[in-house]
């Protein structure tokens, strides 16, 4: 990467003008030999591939799901700065037209954030020169720029208004997916509302729950749109599958995705890791609207409530009955969400229209205020019966001695 493409991505991660946020950190140095912990970096104009496969896709059972469902037929939004169709790795049909908010062509993504999520949902396996593929690599690419090319520095890099606007248009153009790897701290009604429109059309959003830039930012509180309760909220992980204090916690977040150490697409130009310096919400997201794809696939009918419902249901967590602020309701797990059946019985989340099982109650018993017998009245009276007898046996036997030794006239 150039100087100046790692100042405008470093930039776009880590400073909030307007509130919005790209959802992770910026792109790290890598190695393209496959080394996530080398230092060689990735480079504009540089077409480089890397042969690994991405850890993601072993960590989440990738090709057990895909004995199921690829994603085929499911078309993910990616609302956020472009999406490269230059990258080998998205051939023609693969990213639709889409449409910018911002000016420029959705298919072009200078910043690169936008290609490097839709990596990680769609990218197509170019044979053994690149191990790169997505989650769901059936799945089409629906891009709409919200993100403008250029950092402006007026504050207007990423407006709520084009944000709102961008889901909207997902919605309205057929993206059963939404992923929005953005998050603002301020709850908008222009947003709001966008999300509502979405779930109504039968989209479901999925968006970064939050990222912190600094070790000064709070690790705590609500990201939007990730807090509305349509919304499907990813926390990320880390190698040993923990969400760190690099993701944001909070009761927003719904469910976590692997998100170090993130091998994807790179711009126009092949392959990079990324997030070795930290987790990434963003690419998180990613791999979370991925197994979204896949479950609509092999749910079509079930609609976005359903799908957010079965994906939270089946991730992996310690207690089945809990949830926690950092995880959410735990690792997202594609194969579990792919073949499980559901019903009222599986301890968790609160399916979409079910109420709280009422616990069972025991009617009072009534207390008498009455004397209370003497538990021990009836062993007394034995006792008591018991010693007359003996008395008047021994009375009796005394009377007759006596009457023997009394002489005779």
């Amino acid at each position: 990467m150039t100087r100046r493409g790692a100042r405008g991505a470093r930039a776009l991660a880590a400073v909030s003008l307007t509130g919005i946020l790209l959802g992770g950190a910026a792109p790290a140095s890598a190695t393209q030999t496959g080394a996530p912990a080398a230092t060689a970096a990735c480079e504009e104009g540089k077409t480089q591939y890397v042969t690994d496969t991405p850890t993601a896709l072993v960590r989440l059972g990738a090709r057990e799901a895909w004995t199921m469902a690829t994603g085929a037929g499911v078309t993910v939004a990616v609302v956020d700065s472009g999406v490269a169709d230059a990258n080998a790795h998205f051939p023609d049909g693969v990213v639709l037209p889409g449409t910018s908010f911002v000016g420029g062509s959705a298919r072009r993504d200078p910043l690169t954030h936008g290609t490097a999520v839709a990596g990680t949902i769609a990218a197509r396996s170019i044979g053994s020169r690149s191990g790169v593929e997505g989650l769901a690599p059936g799945s089409r690419i629906l891009p709409v720029k919200v993100v403008p090319e250029e950092q402006r520095g007026d504050g207007e890099e990423i407006s709520v208004a084009d944000v709102a606007n961008g889901i909207r248009y997902a919605a309205d153009n057929g993206a059963q997916v939404i992923n929005v790897s953005l998050s603002t701290s301020r709850d908008d009604p222009r947003l709001k509302a966008a999300v509502e429109h979405a779930s109504a059309k039968g989209s479901l959003v999925v968006a970064s729950a939050g990222h912190r830039r600094t070790e000064e930012d709070p690790r705590t509180g609500r990201r939007y749109p990730a807090a509305y309760p349509q919304v499907l909220a990813v926390a990320a992980t880390d190698n040993d599958d923990r969400v760190t204090d690099d993701s944001l916690h909070g009761p927003h977040v719904d469910i976590a995705a692997p998100g170090r150490d993130v091998l994807t697409t790179w711009g126009a130009w092949g392959d990079c890791y990324l997030s070795q310096d930290g987790e990434s919400t963003s690419y998180a997201a990613g791999y979370v609207s991925a197994a979204a794809a896949l479950v609509v696939q092999r749910f079509p009918t079930d609609g976005p409530a359903q799908w957010k419902h079965r994906l939270e249901a089946t991730a992996s967590r310690d207690r089945r009955d809990a949830r926690d602020d950092a995880a959410g309701w735990g690792l997202v797990q594609p194969v579990e969400a792919l073949t499980a059946v559901l019903d009222q019985s599986i301890a968790g989340p609160l399916a979409p229209g079910a109420t709280p099982a009422p616990s069972a109650t025991v009617e009072a018993a009534k207390v008498a205020l009455g004397p209370m017998p003497d538990p021990g009245e009836r062993d007394r009276r034995e006792v008591i019966w018991v010693v007359v007898a003996a008395g008047t046996a021994v009375l009796a036997l005394a009377l007759a001695r006596l009457a023997r030794r009394r002489p005779r006239a």
